[in-house]
């Protein structure tokens, strides 16, 4: 019969569609990895992985990747069932968070959960937010806080809050010498964000196209730091969330946000755990602590 791990090395080489990284997430080596899935397709005597450029699931292989995920999911719950039968309580949390709003919100919340409840414990770790989902199917994550939409099935999405966001540029940018600023005088301003693999890329993509403003493509920063640095460097203009803008790493010392009349723009955070998950009342806990933090830090 095949094996759990065997199961677990074709999902990952689903999500990722390349031996390296597939073997990277779970972790394993190449050589491993790759030599197992031959001896699956091996014992169920088909094939299921196309290893050409680009590399691809067969048809079957897609089928039973498919039911694999679903298993390895209860097998995760199964031992999560155990463990709270054990020890009764929640135990240990693997908390995946997005880079764009963990730093500026996870502290006041860790806080307060440790006061509320000192056995809790969290494994914190910061990540691509469309990466953190597949884990999160894997069983690797228990819980994700990102902003929304989430993709993936399976998964159950607990929106949060509403996070304004504001367009910044340097103190002495000609744009803030205009009274009355418009979103139509930012036509053709060029515009830093992140790299694609974010969420928060595709977002200020959204935005530029609805201002008629420019995207920079040769300069994408690795933080938000990195943005309000080069924005206040006069580089470009940057998008920046609340709670980024009201935190000690963060702030206003370098860049000055636009007021401008006719435009806004939120976006949507959410906590995020797997369907039927075992510890699903204690992530809704966690999650309503996190909420009343990014309501009270807004206020």
């Amino acid at each position: 019969m095949p094996t759990l791990r065997q199961m677990e090395y074709l999902v990952a080489l689903e999500d990722t569609g390349h031996f390296g990284r597939a073997a990277a997430s779970i972790p394993v080596t190449q050589p491993t990895l790759s030599q197992q899935l031959k001896a699956l397709e091996k014992r169920l005597q088909v094939k299921l992985v196309e290893r050409g450029k680009p590399l691809r699931l067969t048809p079957i292989g897609r089928e039973i990747a498919a039911r694999a995920r679903r298993m390895l999911m209860d097998v995760s719950e199964i031992r999560h069932l155990a463990e709270q039968s054990r020890t009764g309580a929640v135990g240990t949390i693997r908390f995946g968070v997005s880079p764009t709003l963990g730093p500026y919100l996870i502290p006041p919340a860790v806080v307060r959960l440790h006061r509320e409840n000192p056995l809790l414990r969290m494994y914190i770790r910061e990540g691509i937010p469309d990466d953190q989902f597949a884990e999160l199917a894997r069983g690797t994550l228990d819980m994700v806080l990102a902003p929304l939409p989430v993709a993936g099935g399976g998964l159950h999405v607990e929106p949060l809050f509403r996070e304004p966001l504001s367009l910044v540029g340097a103190p002495d940018h000609p744009l803030h010498c205009i009274d009355g600023l418009r979103s139509s005088d930012f036509a053709g301003q060029p515009v830093l964000s992140l790299d694609r693999r974010h969420h928060f890329h595709r977002q200020a993509l959204d935005i530029c196209r609805e201002l008629g403003a420019e995207l920079m493509r040769d300069y994408e920063g690795t933080s938000l730091d990195s943005l309000r640095q080069m924005a206040g460097s006069g580089l470009g203009l940057a998008i920046l969330p609340e709670l980024y803008l009201r935190s000690e790493t963060g702030g206003e010392d370098m860049v000055r946000r636009f007021a401008i009349e006719d435009w806004s723009a939120t976006r949507s955070i959410a906590a995020v755990w797997r369907e039927g998950a075992a510890f699903a009342g204690a992530y809704a806990a966690i999650a309503e602590v996190i909420a009343a933090e990014a309501r009270e830090i807004l206020r």
